[in-house]
């Protein structure tokens, strides 16, 4: 592939000239979505850098899901440390969710 359709900065893995992670396109592949689909979600995005983007991860899916775990483990460790220190609106945010008007049927 003689065009790099992603690039690292930042610490993360981004859409080459975007603002769009890789992270979003992978998450919305790994779930079935079509690259047609995924391409709806970032109108910013042409198809080509859609299967590009994926190309990418699979020509390296170690290294990005590894990229990825550690992602997540770091987001569980700021979500837990945002729930202790401001436990009111946590309290009320859960409060909402599980409110009958918005819950899902």
């Amino acid at each position: 592939m003689d065009q790099s359709y992603v690039e690292q900065r930042q610490g993360g893995y981004w859409i080459a000239g975007t603002r769009v992670s890789l992270d979003s396109i992978i998450y919305q592949w790994r779930e079935g979505l079509s690259p047609e689909t995924i391409r709806e979600s970032f109108p910013v995005l042409t198809l080509k850098q859609v299967y590009g983007a994926i190309t990418y991860y699979l020509e390296r899916r170690e290294a990005v899901d590894a990229y990825l775990k550690q992602s997540e483990a770091e987001e569980e460790v700021t979500a837990k440390k945002l729930r202790a220190t401001y436990p009111e609106i946590h309290k009320r945010f859960d409060a909402l969710k599980e409110s009958p008007r918005t819950r899902q049927p």
